[in-house]
């Protein structure tokens, strides 16, 4: 009889996965593996799979639940947008009138 997979965790330099980021990325998706990111040799973040924090957050914080199910629902109605398309309106948003002042 096989038991639960066994669980892997791996501990990196936090300078080796910002130059490595997509290695940790995609393992953690595909493979279901953690890291613990360290700077100089403290932990400080964790990498985990997307659909298995959105789990972890649900048993932590109903609200949270609510909000990931709203949220799912809204793309798949299709009220989403593309990231592209938010950063364009933002970043108008930002810049300065350059309407002149009168007289």
């Amino acid at each position: 009889m096989a038991g639960a997979p066994a669980i892997t965790v791996s501990r990196l330099p936090i300078t080796h996965a910002r130059i490595h980021l997509g290695q940790p990325t995609r393992r953690a998706h595909v493979n279901k593996e953690y890291f613990i990111l360290e700077k100089d040799g403290i932990p400080v973040i964790g990498i985990m799979d997307a659909d298995e924090m959105e789990d972890y957050l649900e048993l932590h914080d109903a609200s949270v639940g609510r909000f990931i199910r709203q949220s799912q629902r809204q793309h798949l109605a299709g009220k989403g947008r593309p990231a592209e398309q938010l950063l364009t309106e933002l970043r108008r948003r930002k810049e300065p009138s350059r309407r002149r002042a009168g007289p």
